[in-house]
């Protein structure tokens, strides 16, 4: 059993098609989404944004 993390970039515009679009190409079996977050600041305060996504898989 062996394991690979994927890195995927988003954006908010495109992030369900793309994310969608990446699993359905993938052959094993998906463990989790990590979303990677980072702190932004906004007009109205703190907000964070997601950066990119780790992929886990666990593969044959």
């Amino acid at each position: 059993m062996k394991y690979q993390v994927h890195r995927m970039e988003i954006n908010e515009d495109n992030a369900q098609e793309k994310l969608e679009n990446y699993l359905n190409r993938l052959e094993g079996e998906i463990l989790s989404v990590i979303p990677i977050a980072t702190p932004a600041f906004r007009k109205l305060g703190a907000a964070s944004v997601v950066k990119y996504l780790l992929i886990v898989e666990k593969s044959k």
